[in-house]
């Protein structure tokens, strides 16, 4: 069986994979040279008493550098393996589009979080959705385009019209049906067509990762310790 209905465990196990490489690579790069970066010496101080030592503050202080690298990819992990999903292709990325489908007619920006963008880079992300899909030239005409935010500003499901602000204009960006903002969970659910798959997935990770762990980096006896209290945090991000 399985560990999801929507993507076949080998597309899986690679986008894990990919990401925990990139993680494991800032990590060793960390250690070889965190010396050789400028390490805030005041801050340092402010922080050593939180740290019965300098070691546990060292180790804290590289875990915190790769743990950026990981935040700054798991948004990719989430446009790849979508990707996989049958009428869905990932474009990559660098350009507006991450994700796409044709058939339905659906385009995707995807952001790991509402905090991503902010401001006025918001009305500027509206404007390249605009311009994507209101042309009549365009071929891209009566597409919808989401912009996805996998983690939402509130524990709640959404599927709007994105309208941020435009300094611009003093004013909201103009409401159009076909430009729109939506959280992760309702995103997995519109491209999956299962309503709980961001949950699925959130749920199998721990086993993907342990396999990733042992039989492809080496690690054979590794093991995440203490799930149920990781898995905590998908309901205070998804869950009302």
């Amino acid at each position: 069986m399985p560990l999801l209905e929507y993507v076949s465990d080998e597309h899986l196990l690679t986008e894990v994979e990919f990401l925990l490489a990139k993680a494991k690579k800032k990590k060793d790069d960390a250690e070889k040279t965190f010396n050789r970066n400028v390490i805030d010496p005041f801050g340092a101080l402010f922080e050593s008493p939180g740290f019965l030592t300098h070691s546990e503050w060292r180790n804290f202080e590289m875990a915190r550098q790769y743990q950026k690298t990981i935040q700054n990819h798991v948004g990719t992990f989430h446009q790849k393996l979508l990707g996989h999903v049958d009428g869905w292709e990932d474009r990559g990325t660098g350009g507006v589009i991450d994700l796409i489908n044709e058939e339905k007619k659906i385009l995707a920006e995807v952001k790991n979080k509402y905090s991503t963008v902010t401001g006025g880079d918001l009305a500027d992300k509206y404007k390249n959705l605009d311009a994507l899909v209101s042309p009549k030239s365009s071929v891209y005409k009566g597409y919808k385009a989401y912009f996805v935010n996998i983690i939402p500003r509130k524990p709640e499901r959404t599927d709007t019209t994105f309208t941020p602000s435009d300094k611009e204009r003093g004013a909201a960006c103009p409401k159009n049906e076909n430009i729109r903002i939506i959280d992760g969970a309702s995103f997995y659910h519109l491209v999956t067509g299962r309503e709980d798959a961001l949950k699925e997935l959130h749920t199998i990770l721990p086993s993907a990762i342990e396999v990733v762990m042992r039989e492809r980096f080496g690690m054979a006896e590794f093991s995440i310790q203490d799930r149920a209290s990781f898995m905590q945090y998908f309901s205070l991000a998804y869950e009302k």
